[in-house]
């Protein structure tokens, strides 16, 4: 404990001399031991389902008071490391194929980009509200085909560019600007229309995601809107769940299963959460 805690000192020092533009704030004990368990975990949550940003951002906003933009930017430093990590974890094992997926990067890194200029200026806070009830219909359509999850990539599939081009710029210009949820929704496209396997999907997601993050944080940055201290703490824990996360799908013959079943639960907690059913059940008790 006391080696990780030396650790982050020394990241965050490193970060608050190169990229101190923004009001730092002052961390507790249990700020650190929350921010790297709960990042960890969203981590996991992101390299093998999606929506780990519910768990970054809550802590970000309703732990450390974050405002939404500063959190919203924030949260980009360690889905960036957790990204790379986990597609450098991919491809040492085997699992990354660009040649066949140029399409999808292509587009979807292009409506990112036009997503993340829009968040520095617009808030994403209303969307919020919105968000819920995307939840419960992503949440039927991933129960429609269970099937589909599981089967293998299907190499011959070929998408109508009319069809193809406008779903991939708008999942792109949805990941730059609201990222949360991100992941659910690429898994989606890409398994029901694209017709990959679960965990192909995944391990594009993560190369996808880090390509487009990149930009984002130096657009951030530049803006003044990531809080690097807090950035580091969050990308300690999200690339070490990355990492791990990225071997165990890249080896176990049954990740496709588990990614299914992690997704599954991930977004039942999701709406559970956003309709305020735990908030009611800690009232209520």
């Amino acid at each position: 404990m006391v080696f990780w805690l030396n650790f982050v000192k020394r990241l965050n020092n490193f970060c608050l001399f190169f990229f101190n533009k923004t009001k730092q704030l002052e961390l507790e004990l249990y700020h650190y031991i929350i921010v790297i368990v709960g990042s960890t975990i969203a981590g996991f949550i992101n390299t093998l389902a999606g929506n780990g940003s519910a768990i970054t951002l809550t802590i970000l906003t309703e732990v450390l008071g974050l405002p939404g933009t500063i959190a919203n930017a924030t949260n980009r430093v360690g889905i960036t490391f957790q990204s790379s990590a986990s597609t450098w974890a991919f491809y040492k094992n085997g699992k990354l194929d660009v040649k066949r997926s140029w399409q999808p990067i292509l587009f979807i890194s292009i409506g990112a980009i036009a997503g993340i200029f829009l968040a520095v200026w617009v808030s994403n806070e209303q969307f919020k509200q919105v968000f819920r009830f995307m939840m419960v219909v992503m949440f039927f359509a991933i129960l429609i085909k269970p099937k589909r999850w599981l089967q293998k990539t299907d190499p011959n599939k070929k998408m109508n560019p009319l069809i193809a081009i406008p779903l991939f710029l708008a999942l792109g210009f949805y990941g730059g600007f609201i990222q949360m949820g991100m992941g659910v929704i690429f898994l989606i496209v890409m398994v029901l229309f694209a017709r990959y396997n679960i965990i192909d999907a995944n391990v594009l997601k993560s190369f996808v995601v880090a390509l487009y993050t990149i930009v984002a944080l130096g657009i951030f940055h530049w803006q003044g809107l990531i809080d690097w201290k807090i950035g580091g703490l969050m990308a300690i824990g999200q690339t070490a769940g990355g990492w791990w996360t990225a071997n165990f799908a890249s080896n176990y013959p049954q990740a496709d299963v588990w990614a299914y079943r992690v997704l599954i639960v991930v977004v039942i907690g999701a709406i559970l959460n956003m309709f305020g059913f735990f908030r009611w059940i800690v009232d209520f008790l």
